[in-house]
């Protein structure tokens, strides 16, 4: 019989339909991108105007100092603190990278295809960074990792520029294909379809959506990326150090060319220049899903539409919920993250404690790699799951937890259980992690006997007051405040709310926002303009 904690095969998961959604919320100063799976916030990203690059951005940079102890240079990209290159990082090619740059850089060479290009010895892989760069010397670098906590940003002069289905790698002519492709006829396929029309000089890594493609597909994907070369090696013809010469897609159309899949069933955007630029890219890349793009215009906050506020609140926790009464507590250190499961109120619910032990685990594996991927936890991660007598059952979880880290993007690695129960990921960390606070300073003040929604609605009465005997007086009012006190304002009856307008002849339209703190509100028109006093 099937049992729907008990991890199945692949073939079991291909028959159920997932559904997939994008929401994207603009701001003034930055876009929040959040990834649904079956309604469940999974991923959530937020791109800032003011970031000076981002992973993947390709930069002209000046050595500051090799150091020898570290095998290492620091690099000035432009960063208040100075990148780290790592003499692994260098690539192989670098002596050909280096010789190329020069000579694009002073105009003596215009042909930037690299087929006519004579290539350079490969360092050696053991070797010393003092023997290939010297400091003030230029190089082209791409940023690996943005800055986390008071370190730099990580790059590497082993560049490569990421398309639909092909990464596309400068200076070498190897081709390989992703791991997660399982067919070994479906590798030959590729391989043998992409050596037909590699360009000289470049390496060729396929993707695992390139599963099934066509080559006039692939083809297209190569050329779009050549021209993304072309157009980065016009720009280091006197180009100052450091400076950016190739910046990675738009965030929308980055996050879309590594998540996008046949699955997804809408992308939802409340900002009319972002629908544009990604229902562009659709028609690119899927143009039979270019439909699922919609233009969002409720007055109600697109976040707020789709549950995604209220996920926020009860996901990025010290705690974090699960079904049934289990939890896990999340704790951060600067070496390592601890997760403990527990099971809450689920122990006499089951007909033993092993029983018991294995379906909270096993719900607790599907939360872990969902607060991995929503929080971007990398590092070391331990998780304390509850101690489990029978072998079977160590080994079902084990399974059901690499099945559920699959969809995880970032490179990662699941050790078995140790014989405490523990079991310890490796995860990549590429960006900061998603840190958002959830918890608010008790308004009621410290130990004081004050009765914070009196006062709060005190402050609304007035201020509603004198918006009522404004120009506002005969237009539509509504009032956005946190879900506690429009509760407050609109239950009982009498309630504040009839009160209101039995005062004012006008109802009062109240609506609860997830988003607000708890002293948080605003009056607004119909139009949703704030209204002020």
């Amino acid at each position: 019989m099937f049992n729907p904690f008990v991890p199945q095969t692949r073939n079991r998961y291909k028959y159920k339909q997932v559904n997939r959604e994008l929401i994207v919320r603009s701001s003034s100063d930055a876009v929040d991108f959040a990834l649904l799976k079956d309604g469940k916030l999974i991923e959530l990203h937020k791109h800032e105007d003011k970031q000076s690059f981002n992973v993947g951005d390709i930069m002209i940079a000046k050595i500051r100092k090799p150091v020898v102890g570290l095998n290492a240079a620091f690099v000035n990209v432009g960063y208040e603190k100075d990148a780290f290159l790592h003499y692994h990082d260098l690539g192989p090619q670098l002596s050909s990278m280096l010789k190329f740059v020069k000579s694009v850089s002073t105009g003596k060479l215009r042909d930037y295809s690299l087929k006519n290009f004579p290539f350079e010895k490969d360092i050696d892989k053991h070797g010393s960074i003092k023997d290939v760069i010297k400091a003030n010397q230029s190089l082209l670098v791409q940023i690996v990792k943005e800055p986390i906590s008071t370190k730099g940003p990580r790059i590497s002069s082993e560049l490569s520029l990421a398309g639909r289905y092909l990464v596309m790698v400068p200076f070498s002519n190897r081709v390989s294909v992703s791991q997660k492709i399982g067919s070994r006829e479906e590798k030959d396929r590729l391989k043998r379809l992409v050596k037909s029309i590699k360009p000289k000089g470049f390496g060729v890594i396929i993707r695992t959506v390139a599963e099934g493609k066509k080559v006039a597909e692939l083809d297209k994907d190569l050329q779009n990326l050549l021209t993304k070369w072309t157009a980065m090696c016009k720009k280091l013809y006197r180009a100052p150090t450091p400076s950016r010469v190739l910046a990675e897609d738009n965030r929308a159309s980055s996050i879309l060319r590594d998540v996008f899949d046949d699955t997804f069933t809408g992308i939802h955007v409340d900002d009319k220049t972002l629908y544009t630029q990604i229902k562009d890219y659709l028609l690119e890349i899927a143009p039979s899903k270019e439909s699922i793009v919609k233009l969002y215009k409720s007055s109600t906050p697109i976040f707020e539409k789709f549950g995604i506020e209220r996920q926020i609140k009860t996901s990025f926790g010290r705690t974090a919920s699960m079904s049934r009464g289990a939890y896990l507590v999340v704790e951060h250190t600067e070496a390592l993250h601890v997760i403990d499961v527990n099971s809450g109120n689920r122990s006499n619910k089951a007909k033993n404690q092993e029983d018991t032990a294995l379906e909270v685990n096993l719900l607790a594996a599907a939360e872990v790699a969902r607060q991995l991927r929503l929080r971007d936890m990398g590092g070391i991660i331990v998780i304390d799951f509850i101690d489990m007598v029978k072998s079977e059952n160590r080994r079902k979880l084990f399974n059901h937890l690499r099945e559920e880290m699959k969809d995880d993007r970032a490179k990662h690695k699941v050790l078995p259980p140790s014989k405490f129960g523990l079991i310890q990921i490796t995860r990549q960390r590429v960006r900061p992690e998603v840190n958002i606070k959830t918890t608010e300073v008790n308004p009621s003040g410290n130990g004081q006997e004050i009765d914070a929604p009196i006062m709060l609605v005190e402050k609304i009465d007035h201020e509603l007051e004198k918006i009522m005997k404004g120009k506002h007086k005969n237009k539509g009012i509504v009032l956005n405040t946190h879900p506690f006190i429009a509760a407050y304002l609109t239950k009982g009856f009498p309630s504040i709310r009839s009160k209101w307008f039995v005062e004012y002849k006008k109802w009062i339209k109240i609506q609860p926002r997830d988003a607000y703190t708890y002293l948080e509100y605003r009056f607004k028109d119909k139009s949703g303009a704030t209204v002020k006093v």
